[in-house]
């Protein structure tokens, strides 16, 4: 049983040798060159110096090095952290002297910028020619074939050994690391291998950025069943048509993705002209998926599982849902389900007692999934990474979500919203998911979000900002609609239309350049 994310790669190595193991770009790894290629990287990273626990970057487009790099860095010993490559400068400075990175890999041209400011980086370029320049401090990805391939340096790894950092947004405007170590990776993986069944002839896609945690069951749940693993291209994200193709010739069995990228494949992918008999899984994470158009890709997809994931980037997926074809038509609201496989969650309510069905409460996370906390920040650590007071007797760990759920008659939990997005105008208490759903299941509307907009007299003001599909739609039609289901005081009082709501890297919709937005345009 492996205790280590890298040992994953081996024994699919030992098992598949010939097998392709990922392919990116038009280019492929089997199982051999890669387990050999990232044992070379992992012995380059060592003669450079690179210790247990030590840092190194992983800043650079997708492709079948940046997988190596990945398993190359774990068998030093080392910690990942992948960095966004369409982030400010800024934030990946932040990143890399917050937790103090030792080196990069990198491509080229996205070193130069940051060199002046950290000459004391050792980069290693994923160029493929000799040298990229003169600098002693920089290594051509040709270097690897100077260092021994049978087998990877000893770094007598243990579970709870950090493994990655993902840096997520905070709430004072910096970014956050998220430690995860093997155990918390591990535990997950095994879950996905048990309930997702992923074999050898899988054919699994890559969707998410390497620095957003679904790219966890991309790869290691990939790697851990001797599959395919499917890397989507950058350019390709933004283009359904495209999309869909790459889904249609590569031959995808499992896709995985946060469910605004599903809808769009949706409303412009035209799937129904592809031959995707080959796809059997739909994943997805990250954020709601409209009812409106999950019915409609049910349809479509007559012969696929579907699976709601929930879960923050501190605990990976603790909660899953198998949707159920015949309880759609009826259904207001998609649950996250239940418990994944060594995990618990339980809500509590503002009486600090945990809810029985029908109720609402925040909701916690408890077992091995749960990170140990933020790098470098304590303080964050201790207000969302608490002692068990629900269980005396020994000291364990929980982790508080900040999420509100309402538990089911049935078991499975509903995601009603964010604690930190429930906020109150006129004296009423308003959770803006609930908006946003009423405004969603009007037909011409593609894409919504309510904003609270602080306001001296009342508390706050709503504002939403919408996208549409087909016919044009006012104001004041939206506006009636929304009164059929939400109560008169949560209806958006300014209603604005765009072509297109903006988007993070990871595909969410970016709420806080839409609030920035309209705050600068108020003054």
């Amino acid at each position: 049983m492996a205790y280590a994310l890298q040992q994953l790669l081996t024994e699919s190595a030992d098992r598949e040798p010939e097998k392709i193991a990922v392919l990116a770009e038009g280019r492929t790894l089997s199982y051999a060159e890669l387990e050999q290629q990232s044992n070379q990287l992992a012995h380059l990273l060592r003669n450079r110096g690179v210790r247990k626990g030590d840092r190194i970057g992983l800043y650079s487009r997708k492709s079948v090095e940046s997988v190596t790099a990945v398993f190359g860095i774990l068998k030093a010993g080392a910690v990942y952290v992948p960095l966004d490559p369409q982030a400010p400068l800024d934030r990946i400075r932040y990143i890399i002297a917050n937790c103090a990175i030792l080196g990069l890999i990198t491509t080229g041209e996205r070193w130069e910028p940051l060199d002046s400011a950290y000459p004391r980086l050792v980069e290693f370029s994923i160029h493929q020619s000799e040298m990229v320049d003169e600098r002693a401090d920089v290594i051509a990805w040709n270097a690897l074939a100077h260092f021994p391939a049978s087998h990877a340096p000893e770094s007598h790894p243990v579970a709870s050994d950090l493994a990655y950092i993902l840096y997520t947004s905070g709430s004072t405007g910096r970014p956050k690391g998220v430690m995860l170590s093997h155990q918390n990776g591990l535990t997950f993986v095994d879950w996905c291998a048990e309930t997702f069944q992923i074999r050898p002839e899988d054919r699994v896609s890559n969707h998410a950025p390497l620095h957003f945690d679904l790219s966890v069951l991309d790869i290691y749940g990939s790697i851990q069943a001797s599959a395919t693993l499917c890397m989507v291209p950058e350019n390709l994200v933004l283009f359904p048509t495209s999309l869909a193709g790459f889904i249609e010739a590569n031959a995808i069995t499992v896709w995985y993705s946060v469910p605004s990228v599903l809808v769009q494949l949706l409303l412009h992918g035209n799937l129904k002209a592809r031959n995707l008999q080959q796809l059997r899984l739909v994943l997805f994470a990250g954020e709601v998926f409209p009812l409106k158009y999950l019915r409609q890709l049910v349809a479509v997809l007559p012969q696929v599982e579907l699976y709601n994931l929930y879960g923050p980037t501190e605990t990976n997926v603790c909660t899953y849902y198998r949707v159920e074809r015949d309880l759609l038509p009826d259904m207001e609201r998609l649950p996250i389900g239940r418990a994944c496989a060594n995990t618990e969650v339980f809500a509590v309510n503002e009486r600090d007692e945990l809810i029985e069905p029908g109720e609402v409460g925040e909701l916690y996370v408890r077992g091995p999934t749960v990170t140990s906390g933020y790098w470098g920040d304590r303080d964050k650590t201790r207000t969302v990474v608490l002692p068990n007071r629900f269980q005396r007797h020994f000291e364990e760990k929980i982790y508080k979500t900040g999420d509100l759920v309402r538990l089911g008659s049935d078991g499975n939990y509903k995601f009603l919203g964010r604690c930190d997005s429930m906020i109150k105008s006129r004296g009423y208490r308003i959770e803006l998911g609930e908006i946003e759903a009423a405004m969603i299941s009007h037909s011409a509307v593609r894409e919504a979000v309510a904003l609270a907009i602080p306001d001296e007299e009342i508390g706050n003001r709503i504002r939403a900002m919408v996208a549409l599909q087909g016919p044009k739609l006012t104001a004041v039609e939206l506006q009636s609609h929304c009164a059929s289901r939400i109560p008169q005081y949560m209806i958006p009082e300014i209603i604005e239309f765009c072509e297109s709501l903006p988007k993070t890297s990871t595909g969410k919709i970016d709420r806080v350049r839409l609030s920035q937005a309209i705050t600068a345009a108020d003054h």
